[in-house]
């Protein structure tokens, strides 16, 4: 089964925000996308180096082709900090000359199932098609201090205390007073209860919303 069609992941820019999995997200999409076509990996603020497909540094166009016609998934980026990548020195406009999919994860999470999202986040590219919203299905349950990045914002958005254990409400709420993303898709979704809870959440959404295991490949259209 694959992802990218429930999510409408089509040609051009899409930005992945939200919480933990992001990164998993972004290279399962990567995979499925390059049988169609060549793909940029990237991001806006700060992801991990892949191990398994080549990264450029300070590159240009030119590079870029290149690199794709070697390989059809490529990231690029820049060095930062711990070994760790930001953004390109190329613009998403020009990243999308070179491929036919950029997908860029647009925000961090500190590895959290779930998020609330500072002022300044996410940093989500103009031309991006598509902007994917990752929940963390075991956040569910636990408080929200000990499971949501940003918690003490995420707290005040839901108007609860951060020792306030996540329900799917709580997360609806917040993602609708954020007002972010026009896909979701929940993931660590695997028990009947995971499956019960996610349902509650797409429930209460206006967008459409996909659940699954990005570790299994088993994902499920809810709404």
């Amino acid at each position: 089964m694959q992802i990218a069609p429930l999510l409408h992941v089509g040609r051009g820019v899409t930005a992945i925000i939200g919480g933990g999995g992001k990164t998993t997200l972004m290279e399962t999409l990567a995979e499925e996308l390059s049988k169609k076509g060549k793909v940029i990996i990237t991001t806006t603020t700060h992801i991990r180096r892949p191990a398994q497909y080549e990264t450029l540094l300070d590159a240009d166009e030119p590079a870029v082709s290149a690199a794709l016609d070697r390989s059809n998934i490529v990231c690029v980026g820049e060095a930062a900090e711990n070994g760790k990548l930001c953004a390109p020195r190329l613009s998403m406009n020009a990243l999308t000359h070179c491929a036919d999919f950029v997908l860029v994860e647009a925000d961090g999470a500190k590895r959290l199932p779930l998020k609330a999202h500072a002022p300044h986040e996410p940093v989500i590219p103009a031309n991006a098609q598509r902007v994917v919203l990752v929940v963390g299905a075991d956040g569910f349950g636990k408080p929200i201090r000990d499971v949501c990045h940003r918690s003490e914002r995420y707290a005040a958005l839901c108007g609860v205390s951060e020792n306030a254990l996540v329900t799917p409400e709580l997360e609806a709420t917040l993602i609708l007073a954020e007002g972010l993303g026009d896909r979701v898709y929940i993931n660590k979704v695997e028990t009947a209860e995971d499956y019960d809870r996610a349902a509650a959440l797409a429930n209460r959404l206006t967008c459409p919303v996909t659940a699954g295991s990005l570790h299994k490949g088993v994902y499920l259209c809810l709404r």
